[in-house]
C-alpha cells in the first residue's frame, strides 16, 4: 500500500522518531510503513489520520 506518510511528516519538520512519539510506535514502524514493507493495523492507521485531521484514503492509498 501506498501512502502520503513521508511527506506530511516532513511538511511537519517531524523525524521518524518524533512521529513515532506521537503515535506510540517504533521508529523502526514508521520507517516500514513510510517504505511500504508494512501496512499499519486499522487502529494505527485510524491514529495517524487523526493526527494529520485527515481521512484514511488521503494518507493511504491502494496499489
Amino acid at each position: 500500500m501506498k501512502n502520503r506518510l513521508k511527506v506530511l511528516r516532513a511538511e511537519r519538520d517531524w523525524s521518524q522518531a518524533d512521529l513515532a512519539a506521537h503515535l506510540k510506535v517504533s521508529r523502526q514502524s514508521i520507517n516500514a510503513i513510510e517504505t511500504g514493507k508494512y501496512d499499519p493495523s486499522l487502529p494505527l492507521a485510524f491514529k495517524i489520520a487523526a493526527l494529520f485531521e485527515m481521512t484514511i484514503e488521503q494518507i493511504f492509498l491502494p496499489g
